[in-house]
């Protein structure tokens, strides 16, 4: 009897929460596909030990988890308060100043990290800081200070993200932080780079070529959470192996009640061009203290899978949450409840459009086929998981197993909606011995029963990247269905 699995991938971020063998080993059986190591916290060596830990633990549990790591980029904050953090009333005068101490805030004043910032920003600009708690008017600069006026008050603290409405700071997306990070990345082998606050496609272009030049194969991730990353999106999109929805910094440039639309576009249009994206911020926020979702985080995850995501992401939910396994599996639960929608698993991706590749042609005949004939699995014999990207674009119940003989393609097909990664070794020539070979490790895994229709894809020079030429369309435990 094959069983019914989750399409949606879920990315977890790994810290303190999921430090112990114990807690990982947790995590993952819980349901989670890839790891996030976030930058912003922690040492390279640490990072790559948990890679290694990760990677170790997955192994025994018969994962091909995959790595993601989030480069920190230039978050622009305030330094610290000298006697610890301060309440700000509606109608204060508070000043960014440039040239105060990295530890001398007080009451009327405080430091930041992004010295250009009074020259960034003129009179009724709106700055947010705290993820938008605080909200500050400039009223006047000089060249080291913003002179604001509070129009949100509360508690502010040490090192708070601070964010211009509207966008339109001009930090380079790569720090120096940022390009040493990418170092490690190559060093452990990460599957995925996030680069974070992209502005243009040459940002992920500089990311790749950074990350090529230090040994890394990864591919890269644009973190959509810039206003002026919405304007140059298509080609960013073009530019990246994946886009994140990143809706914290995001929803304090354009506000919050945008997001939902915007975050509709985004996934449409990354799946319009062939692109992975991931959904983030806060989706199960409330798990980091109670074992249990809100009804509107429930929501929240669902109406993400409905709009074709690839997969929902947890930070501090499994970073430094109490319930981090729990979370996993109830996000788990309301994906798999949200694919059994009708439209989740519906698609006219693509149907009025020509082909630039042979195997792209094979990837879209093959969904088609298994649409409209009553298909229980696709097998797709890759080498670098192209094909099974491109299938994994139209929505369908039937499940896409990549299959192939390279550990890094088997992770980073495990961030693809409806993509199931196994190990096979073989690169046979004669092809019916192939095809054979590819069915009895599928029903090993419990993945196809006697009597199922399957589709084959692979190429007739097996082990060459972009070789996908042929569509086969077998019966499992009919031996004569496999002939060539």
């Amino acid at each position: 009897m094959t069983i019914d699995i989750r399409r949606t991938k879920i990315v977890a971020t790994l810290g303190p929460a999921t430090e112990s063998d114990e807690a990982l080993d947790s995590l993952i059986k819980a349901g989670v596909d890839v790891v996030r190591l976030n930058f912003s916290h922690g040492s390279a060596e640490a990072h790559v030990a948990r890679a290694e830990k990760v990677r170790a633990i997955g192994k025994v549990n018969f994962r091909h988890l995959a790595v993601l790591a989030d480069l920190q980029g230039p978050k622009i904050r305030i330094d610290r308060f000298a006697n610890g953090a301060i309440e700000l009333e509606k109608g204060d005068k508070f000043c960014l100043n440039a040239d105060c101490g990295v530890n001398d805030g007080d009451q009327g004043q405080v430091g930041i990290t992004y010295k250009i910032l009074p020259t960034e920003v003129t009179g009724n600009d709106i700055l947010m800081l705290d993820d938008g708690r605080i909200v500050l008017e400039v009223e006047s600069t000089d060249a080291v200070r913003v002179n604001c006026k509070v129009l949100v008050g509360g508690k502010l603290s040490d090192s708070k993200g601070i964010n211009l409405k509207g966008g339109g700071l001009s930090a380079e997306a790569l720090t120096e932080k940022d390009k040493e990070d990418i170092k490690t990345a190559a060093l452990l082998d990460a599957d995925y780079l996030a680069v974070s606050f992209p502005r243009t496609a040459e940002d992920i272009h500089r990311a790749r070529r950074l990350l090529r030049e230090a040994g890394g194969q990864g591919g890269i991730i644009a973190k959509i959470e810039r206003a002026e990353a919405l304007v140059n999106l298509e080609e960013i999109i073009d530019a990246s192996d994946a886009v994140m929805v990143a809706r914290g910094d995001l929803g304090v440039e354009i506000g919050d009640a945008k997001l939902p639309a915007i975050q509709k576009k985004i996934i449409k249009m990354a799946r319009d061009r062939n692109c992975v994206v991931i959904t983030a911020t806060q989706m199960m926020e409330s798990m980091r203290d109670n074992p249990i979702p809100t009804r509107a985080e429930v929501f929240d995850v669902a109406n993400a899978v409905l709009d074709g995501t690839d997969a929902v992401m947890l930070s501090a939910e499994t970073a430094t949450g109490e319930f981090p396994s729990e979370t996993v599996r109830a996000m788990s639960d309301i994906c798999f409840n949200a694919e059994q929608e009708a439209r989740a698993s519906k698609s006219q991706h693509r149907l009025n459009t020509t082909f630039n590749h042979v195997d792209e042609a094979i990837a879209m005949a093959s969904m088609y086929t298994a649409n409209h004939l009553g298909v229980r699995a696709i097998a797709s014999l890759t080498e670098t998981g192209s094909t099974a990207l491109w299938m994994s674009r139209i929505s369908s119940a039937i499940p896409i197993y990549a299959l192939s003989r390279h550990e890094s393609t088997n992770r980073k097909v495990n961030l693809y909606r409806g993509v199931f990664p196994i190990f096979f070794p073989s690169i046979h020539t004669n092809h019916a011995e192939a095809n054979q070979e590819a069915i009895d490790l599928m029903r090993k895994q419990k993945a196809v029963d006697d009597g199922d229709l399957v589709i084959i894809t692979k190429g007739d020079l097996m082990g060459t990247n972009g070789g996908t030429n042929a569509m086969k369309i077998v019966e499992v435990g009919s031996m004569a269905k496999f002939v060539g």
